[in-house]
């Protein structure tokens, strides 16, 4: 029997996708005014199971309730009239639309459009200031940055009446200091009586914020625990079936020659605007280098300066003691040939094509060697053979060279490109977030490949906007702010504090942190 204080109960929940059992009898009980955390690796089927109850898929059996009411929801429209709303990991906004009528859409209140304006324009003036989510409703959505555009989802959820709000990977395009205000904001939202369900594979979030949490595996639900009660081991030991280290376990580094070197690196983008200021790096064998930063200050930039996708705009870059700056070989394709592989930030857009089979990705930018090439047609046995030999070795998942990329999940997705790149056993390597959207198995297998090739001797640059991963992953860090480095120092002396102020653009001057400004007037 329901609960006078369940918000969202269900019971025996199924779902089938053909032959894949996606849910299975799948039970879970949600109090009012908590927030209840989901979690499971990708493929769990946490985000099937909130799309059913959000009306996106039905279930094939069992039942919902919504404060202690059987529901049938067959469609979005269903849930919302429930009082259930959902933030998905992909916003669902129109970027030429202001944040007023994208929040209006769908829901226009009337023939006249001015006078459903003018009534969401008032609720929303009181919704921002009861739940702490100021934002211009008057802005264009595609102007504003990710963490304003998923405020502007809760706010159309919150509009149409929610009560229980889901949200899905929330924190996956966020920085640290947006998913921090993200959190402020939840916790406000249950202060005020909401429910609020977060489906994540990120464990530290769900420590950090979470009264209560429900663990799936394998579409099954295997653990409800009080979050008070567990840890993030234990946790993690439940998603995955098995234990996990979640520090990465390596020996100390000792760091070779300079194998890729910057000096004073500037690149000014196509709308004038500078992104790198003057960088100077060495990057040696045998090391991991480690960027810490907030996102958009010019890490990305970086990797694609050094990865042969955009030309500097002054400065140097040196390969194996070669000015290559001006050389016909500084491209991306011509340094692959030379030793140098790219796991690019954005695996979809950068490092696979989504409709090509793993076999054809995994011979992406290699197709032209003679192991892959015959003159005038490419030998398919070969490319099926190596990308049978990777999925072994990277423990890819489903073993099937033939399925297409866009099949699996975003974890396999990064082991296929990351064997692509790392098999080709190149001097350096440069990653862009290795472990963005990933889930937790597959984050401990990434990392001991990335010590294993370091061990090997090669030379890694790491990029990640995961300030634990670029802590425990790296030999030596360095910070940018604003597109230049503001400092960087061991591994071994960086705590979360120090690298925090430094990522905010304060520098450090015999071992104090000073503002950025004060150097400069000194």
């Amino acid at each position: 029997m329901t609960s006078h204080n369940t918000a969202l109960e269900l019971r025996r929940v199924n779902k089938w996708f053909g032959p894949v059992h996606a849910n299975r009898d799948i039970s879970l009980s949600v109090d009012r005014g908590t927030i209840h955390g989901i979690i499971g690796e990708n493929g769990a089927g946490k985000s099937t199971l909130m799309s059913i109850v959000y009306g996106f898929y039905q279930a094939d059996e069992g039942q919902i309730f919504v404060n202690g009411q059987e529901c049938r929801i067959d469609n979005p429209q269903a849930s919302i009239k429930a009082g259930i709303g959902m933030v998905h990991q992909h916003f669902m906004l129109v970027d030429t639309f202001t944040v007023l009528e994208n929040i209006i859409l769908g829901v226009e209140g009337g023939a006249r459009l001015d006078q459903g304006l003018a009534k969401a324009r008032k609720e929303l003036q009181r919704l921002e200031q009861e739940y702490s989510l100021e934002i211009d409703v008057d802005a264009i959505v595609g102007d504003l940055p990710v963490g304003l555009r998923q405020r502007v989802e809760i706010l159309k959820a919150l509009y149409r009446g929610a009560e229980i709000l889901i949200l899905d990977e929330p924190t996956g395009v966020l920085t640290p200091q947006e998913a921090d205000h993200l959190f402020r904001i939840l916790s406000t939202l249950r202060e005020q009586g909401k429910t609020v369900i977060l489906i994540t594979h990120k464990l530290r979030e769900i420590m950090a914020i979470t009264d209560n949490v429900s663990v799936m595996r394998r579409g099954e639900m295997v653990a409800h625990v009080a979050t008070k009660d567990t840890n993030r081991e234990h946790l993690a030991e439940l998603m995955v079936g098995r234990s996990v280290l979640l520090q990465v376990e390596k020996t100390d580094a000792h760091p070779g020659k300079a194998i890729l070197q910057t000096r004073n690196l500037n690149y000014v983008d196509a709308d004038g605007v500078q992104r790198l200021k003057d960088v100077t790096l060495d990057i040696r064998a045998g090391e991991i280098l480690g960027i810490a930063g907030v996102s958009g200050n010019g890490q990305s930039e970086l990797l694609e300066v050094l990865g042969g996708t955009r030309k500097p705009t002054s400065g140097q870059v040196i390969f194996k003691d070669e000015d290559i700056t001006h050389s016909k070989k500084f491209n991306a394709r011509d340094l692959r040939k030379i030793g140098l592989g790219h796991v690019p930030e954005d695996r979809h857009r950068s490092g696979l094509v989504l409709s090509f089979s793993a076999n054809e990705n995994t011979i992406l930018g290699y197709h032209d060697l003679p192991a892959y090439n015959k003159g005038t047609t490419l030998d398919h046995a070969a490319m099926i053979s190596t990308c049978e030999e990777y999925i072994r070795k990277f423990d890819v998942r489903p073993p099937n060279p033939h399925l297409q990329a866009s099949g699996f999940s975003g974890g396999n997705q990064q082991k296929l490109v990351l064997a692509r790149e790392m098999e080709q056993k190149p001097d350096v390597l440069l990653v862009g977030q290795p472990t963005r959207g990933v889930d937790i198995g597959a984050i401990e297998f990434i990392h001991n490949q990335l010590i294993r090739m370091r061990d090997a001797g090669a030379a890694i640059l790491v990029v990640s906007v995961e300030i634990d991963e670029v802590m425990s992953l790296s030999d030596r860090i360095a910070v940018m702010f604003d597109g230049e480095i503001v400092g960087e120092l061991d591994a071994r002396d960086a705590d979360e504090t120090r690298l925090g102020l430094m990522m905010a653009g304060i520098r450090e001057k015999n071992g104090s942190p000073h503002a950025q400004q004060d150097e400069t007037v000194a």
